[in-house]
């Protein structure tokens, strides 16, 4: 049940990211979630709004996941651990929030997903 609940938890944050980056990427909430400033979203618009598209993929991977239940198992792992991957690098090339946002939520779900809360 934990684990359904974290990893139900990483999909909504990704499904959140994509709204942020495809819809909100040039508004007040996304600059300031992203610290941007209104020109530097203006010019990276494009780009935030592919990053959104694979956010959206990974939110929807992790959901089909959990609704095939034990025969989705090997793909939600692995969506996890390229939430963690990406949070990590994140942390290394952006801000560390990207690490607190992204990681931690996913290795808490994989944690429970492999030990089976």
């Amino acid at each position: 049940m934990l684990a359904t609940i974290l990893i139900a938890l990483v999909a909504l944050i990704h499904a959140y990211f994509l709204v942020l980056e495809m819809f909100l990427w040039e508004g007040p909430r996304a600059r300031r979630v992203f610290g941007l400033t209104p020109e530097f979203a203006t010019e990276t618009k494009v780009l935030a709004a592919n990053q959104g598209l694979y956010n959206g993929f990974l939110s929807a991977g992790l959901i089909f996941g959990l609704i095939w239940g034990a025969t989705g198992m090997p793909m939600t792992a692995f969506l996890l651990i390229c939430v963690i991957v990406a949070g990590i690098y994140g942390a290394v090339t952006a801000t560390k929030a990207a690490f607190v946002a992204q990681s931690i939520p996913a290795i808490l779900a994989l944690i429970a997903l492999f030990t089976g809360f």
